[in-house]
């Protein structure tokens, strides 16, 4: 079923490669799915489209992690909570400081 989604999202954007949210929801699928490197990919993509306020960041960070890229892990949750205070998203940005803590 994730496959079907993502297939999805891949033809939309091929129709229209600019559309930010596309590629959030593309990186959301991939991540769903363990794929890691790709989910990475596209959220950085998106982030380099739209503003975030804080939850994109959570998907790319959470990836780094899981691909054994800690130091880039924490920069991505340090940019969350940079954007999640910004958008006035505490409780996101606690979740974040957690994180971090949590990161070796």
């Amino acid at each position: 079923m994730e496959d079907g989604r993502i297939e999805a999202l891949k033809g939309l954007l091929a129709k229209d490669p600019d559309d930010a949210m596309l590629y959030y929801l593309l990186g959301n699928e991939y991540f769903k799915a363990s794929r890691f490197g790709e989910a990475i990919e596209a959220i950085r993509t998106y982030l380099s489209l739209a503003k975030d306020e804080g939850a994109a960041y959570r998907i790319l960070a959470q990836s780094l992690e899981r691909t054994g890229n800690t130091s880039e892990a924490r920069l991505a949750y340090q940019q969350g909570i940079e954007a999640a205070t910004l958008h006035d998203h505490p409780g996101m940005a606690a979740e974040f400081e957690e994180a971090l803590k949590g990161l070796a």
